[in-house]
């Protein structure tokens, strides 16, 4: 059964005057919950090798830290937005951003930020 879920307009592709507006074009460009899904686990692999990085010192973390935190939000990006990442154009801000969205995540904030940037959420059930 396929869902029809409306997306808000792509509002800006070019530079940004601020990180607030960068960050708000941030979630609507993560607008679909699988781009999100995708992002999160690439995030916490990343964290995991980052852990492991530190605890052994073996730079093979530090490839699995890059792989993990990009190759799965690329993969969701072409297969789920149709856009081009954020990290190509502003590779700080988006890894910035990308941590604070899954801190939002874990924590059961992001919601209000998607919606604050315009981008429909579809709330869950709560099961009796």
């Amino acid at each position: 059964m396929a869902r029809n879920i409306t997306r808000p307009p792509r509002r800006h592709t070019g530079s940004f005057d601020d990180y607030s507006h960068f960050w708000a074009h941030y979630l609507r460009e993560h607008g679909r919950a699988e781009t999100r899904h995708w992002h999160f686990f690439g995030t916490a692999i990343a964290i995991v090798c980052l852990a492991g990085l530190a605890a052994t010192g073996s730079l093979w973390f530090l490839g699995g830290m890059i792989l993990a935190g990009y190759g799965p939000a690329w993969i969701a990006h072409a297969a789920f937005e149709g856009n081009r990442p954020a990290t190509f154009t502003h590779p700080l801000w988006s890894l910035v951003s990308d941590l604070r969205m899954f801190g939002l995540w874990l924590t059961g904030r992001l919601d209000s930020e998607l919606a604050r940037a315009g981008v429909p959420v579809r709330r869950r059930r709560r099961r009796s």
